[in-house]
């Protein structure tokens, strides 16, 4: 269970600043339903290469800044 609550809003933001961080991302990537942090982050972390928690890591820290244009 993913310790990560994303809303709808934040996700707006948050997906604009994933596919600029990591432009190989396609919308189907991006898909996130709201309550489906855990599918969002295996999808990622497969798609990107990465494990679990760098995906938590990376997420969790973007959301704590959403303001910043900072990627």
């Amino acid at each position: 269970m993913s310790v990560l609550k994303i809303t709808a809003s934040d996700w707006e933001v948050l997906k604009i600043k994933l596919s600029r961080k990591y432009n190989h991302l396609t919308p189907d990537d991006l898909v996130y339903t709201f309550g489906e942090e855990d599918a969002l982050v295996t999808r990622l972390a497969k798609r990107l290469r990465r494990d679990k928690e760098y995906i938590t890591f990376t997420l969790a820290k973007e959301l704590s800044n959403l303001e910043s244009n900072r990627l």
